[in-house]
């Protein structure tokens, strides 16, 4: 089975990849992490039958509908929600199956009403959404919340699977990635050891939280599944050239497009100047800027035209990419491969002296 456990720093929010046999579940996806898990599905050849999400995100919207426009995914979501757009409204001990594998609903309600669990079919893990963080919870004072029905769900439905039970949620916000049900029995300030439910609730009750900054906006729209408002489409692939974005963040062009395309771009190559004329060569028209020298010559590219970025075997024209992008240049691309591929596809190079 293949597992990623993936971050969106803005929201703290965790996002999960369970793939088997060519198919992949994702658990919570943030909508503008969207083009980050399409490249990771394609790298790894997975489908993506289904999307599911912990509950109705206060603090981030959801990418289910946008990865749905990408890749006609199955949206998944508690019924109880009754959000707009959900193909799938789950409910306790439903079965979502990826490839060979599947995971398990728990309805585990209390941070919110429509709060589920999904459980691995070996019970090697779990993804907890909020109900149950990493020595901590989710706050119960908001979307149907009630710290009584919280500390049953995470007692009965989360604390009974097996103590080797790793336990994933859908934030933290230390940057610690996983635990254990042995761990949080033992060591939870809130649900673990000897706390009973009038300990919880009277926690709960004062803890006296400002609502989230994005509640206002998150809430509305993770009820449509995070459609946008009206006929708002999702942000499209540049267009200015056929790109394929890697799991990097990296843009990359194939040579065939750029041979197509080439005499509307700026192509840089970023190599050192006896490379440039070594037996690979260089592309017609390219600008010998080795990277060394990038960032001092800015000046002398055009920031409103598309800029192509060459090196040997693409691996510094990537990096020139991400500092040109930094940089404030808004189109951008690496030539995938570089000159090593370009010659092994038998495309037309130029010899002699930048």
């Amino acid at each position: 089975m293949i597992f990623r456990q993936l971050f969106d720093a803005a929201s703290s929010t965790y996002t999960y990849l369970l793939g088997d046999s060519g198919e992949a579940l994702l658990i919570d996806p943030v909508y503008e992490q969207v083009p980050r898990d399409m490249a990771l599905l394609q790298e790894l050849g997975l489908r993506l039958p289904t999307t599911l999400d912990t509950h109705v995100h206060a603090d981030h919207v959801t990418g289910a509908w946008r990865l749905r426009q990408s890749c006609g995914s199955l949206i998944a979501l508690a019924a109880v929600v009754g959000a707009e757009g959900v193909n799938r409204p789950l409910r306790h001990g439903d079965r979502i199956d990826f490839g060979r594998r599947h995971v398990t609903v728990r309805a585990t309600p209390g941070h919110t009403n429509g709060c589920l669990t999904y459980v691995l079919d070996d019970q090697s893990m779990a993804f907890t959404g909020d109900s149950l963080l990493i020595r901590g919870c989710g706050r119960t004072d908001f979307q149907q919340g009630s710290p009584q029905q919280l500390f049953a769900s995470v007692r009965e439905q989360i604390l009974t699977l097996p103590d080797d039970c790793l336990l994933y949620p859908a934030h933290d916000y230390r940057g610690i990635t996983v635990t254990s049900v042995a761990e949080e029995r033992r060591f939870n300030p809130r649900l673990g050891g000897d706390v009973d439910v009038g300990d919880f609730t009277g926690y709960m009750d004062n803890l006296n939280l400002p609502h989230p900054k994005l509640m206002a906006a998150a809430v509305p729209a993770n009820l449509r599944c995070g459609q946008p408002e009206g006929d708002a489409a999702a942000a499209q692939a540049p267009d200015w050239a056929p790109l394929t974005l890697r799991f990097s963040g990296v843009w990359e062009i194939e040579p065939m497009a750029l041979l197509q395309y080439g005499a509307t771009l700026q192509i840089v190559d970023v190599r050192e100047a006896r490379e440039f004329i070594d037996r690979l060569g260089h592309l017609p028209g390219a600008k010998l800027m080795p990277l060394s020298q990038l960032m001092s010559r800015l000046d002398e590219l055009d920031r409103e035209r598309p800029v192509v970025v060459v090196c040997r075997s693409g691996v510094r024209s990537a990096q020139a990419s991400v500092l040109l992008t930094k940089a404030g240049f808004g189109k951008v691309a690496n030539l995938a491969g570089g000159m090593l591929r370009w010659n092994t596809e038998g495309l037309p190079a130029a010899s002699g002296s930048a």
